[in-house]
């Protein structure tokens, strides 16, 4: 594509955008189960209006646009308020969950140099924290030391405390954690923090809009945020279970001498002095009129009642899939999401991912061990019932022709998840990755043979490549 001579109609241009969309997932009718938080028509609409109006708003400079800063500080005291903070907390409305993990790491990196002189920065992770801090640690150079599960997925408290040295910079805990939806024992983690004098920042990004509403509906869930002694920082998204537009995300601090750390002064700029409170330069006006409609919008009732329907949804996915004896559900999450896998050795989980997929869902698999994941929302109380039975029905076809799981993605995610040179899967996975970004852009088929410029019928399937390089690698090291 090239830009076009002269401009085209408007009609013309809103016509071919949404004909773009023909091949995107059906998540209107609840059969994403990731990605999309959607609830109708009508709602979308009004975020749409709310966003406009402040599309061309830039909340560079809080002195110019002083609209945006009203509603980022609003948004921030209803955040902190539903975190049971103190009057002290603070924070910034960011980007996405990304951002607001990236930003935590960058804080308590700088925290750390400037109070303790540390030079060789480390940070103590679950095994099962977001891919964010993992770009984290490699974008802001924080040395990651990872704390395993147990045999119940479950986070090992005992072995977080021996990892911890002069050199941590904080402590991290999820709520929940993104595979499994299982809530980390932040009050066990808030006592280590305190005791060895180190941050603890609890990722709350899909949880932090939900969590609080179902602990208001009268579900029993762990002490999780401020109201535990030790945690410094939480992260919550609004654009997940808080149903904003896409670009909103919260990152809140127990007090302001630690959100200082994660600004961005510069005073020798000939622009002028420059400041910044988050990665961002130019920030989205229109999302943060969306994030802060969509608070309005539900309040406490209206997110309550969408917790509850999220959890009715849930808990009916839950039991579906416990009820069938080949797959088992990970650990004991207690909503809005969870990873499952087989019991059964005749039933490839990843082959049962593309007999799902060919029946419309779109659906995220799991590594470590191999599993499907599902992100449930109040829309999915229309559609959990449809997913069971074609779960049922693709679990009887994977029985029955165990042959499947030799074909199409669940050979190549199976074979990725268990290859044991991990850097060698990391460097082919970018290779492929990357040339989806060329010029005119390529498409990364899982199932089908390689879709790249100049393809042949019959040409190799990503999984058939892999297992090619990954041989030919091996003996080449074995000489």
């Amino acid at each position: 594509m090239t830009l076009p001579e002269t401009g085209r109609p408007p009609g013309d241009v809103l016509r071919e955008l949404r004909g773009f969309g023909d091949a995107d997932p059906d998540y209107k009718h609840g059969r994403v189960w990731s990605l999309v938080y959607y609830l109708d028509e009508g709602y979308a609409d009004f975020l749409a209006e709310a966003y406009k109006l402040y599309s061309s708003a830039n909340g560079l400079n809080p002195t110019a646009f002083k609209s945006l800063k009203r509603f980022e500080n609003e948004i921030i005291a209803a955040v902190a308020d539903m975190l049971h903070g103190t009057e002290e907390v603070c924070g910034v409305v960011t980007s996405g969950g990304t951002e607001s993990c990236l930003l935590a790491v960058k804080t308590y990196r700088d925290l750390a140099r400037a109070k303790r002189g540390v030079r060789r920065p480390e940070m103590v992770l679950p095994e099962t924290a977001h891919v964010a801090w993992f770009k984290a640690s490699e974008y802001f150079g924080v040395k990651v030391r990872l704390v395993p599960r147990g045999d119940d997925f479950r986070l090992d408290v005992a072995k977080v405390a021996r990892l911890v040295n002069r050199n941590t910079v904080m402590l991290l805990g999820s709520a929940p954690e993104y595979p499994n939806g299982l809530i980390d024992p932040i009050a066990a983690l808030g006592e280590i923090a305190q005791k060895h004098g180190v941050p603890l920042h609890v990722d709350a990004c899909v949880g932090g809009f939900i969590q609080p509403f179902m602990a208001m509906n009268g579900i029993e869930l762990p002490p999780w945020d401020y109201r535990v002694p030790g945690v410094t920082s939480i992260s919550a998204d609004i654009h997940k279970y808080g149903f904003a537009s896409k670009g909103a995300s919260t990152i809140t601090y127990r007090n302001l001498e630690l959100l200082k750390h994660q600004m961005f002064v510069y005073q020798d700029w000939p622009g002028g002095v420059f400041a910044s409170p988050a990665l961002l330069g130019t920030r989205p006006g229109g999302a943060y009129a969306a994030a802060w409609a969509a608070m309005q919008y539900f309040g406490q009732t209206g997110y309550r009642d969408l917790a509850h329907r999220t959890i009715l949804a849930f808990d009916r996915m839950k039991a579906g899939i416990a009820a069938l004896p080949e797959l088992r559900v990970f650990g004991d999450p207690k909503g809005p999401l969870l990873g499952y896998g087989s019991r059964d050795a005749a039933v490839d989980i990843y082959a049962v991912g593309d007999q799902m997929d060919a029946r419309g869902w779109q659906i995220n698999r799991l590594q470590f061990p191999e599993g499907l994941h599902a992100m449930v929302t109040a829309k999915h109380l229309e559609s959990v019932e449809a997913y069971l039975v074609d779960l049922k029905a693709a679990v009887a076809a994977v029985k029955a022709d165990p042959s499947l799981a030799r074909q199409g993605s669940a050979a190549t995610y199976g074979l990725m998840a268990n290859i044991p040179l991990r850097g060698m899967v990391k460097s082919r996975v970018l290779d492929i990755f990357s040339n989806m970004y060329r010029a005119g852009g390529g498409d990364l088929d899982l199932s089908a043979h390689d879709a790249g410029p100049g393809a042949e019928a019959g040409a190799p399937s990503l999984a058939e490549r892999i297992a090619t390089w990954y041989v030919q690698r091996r003996r080449r090291r074995q000489r």
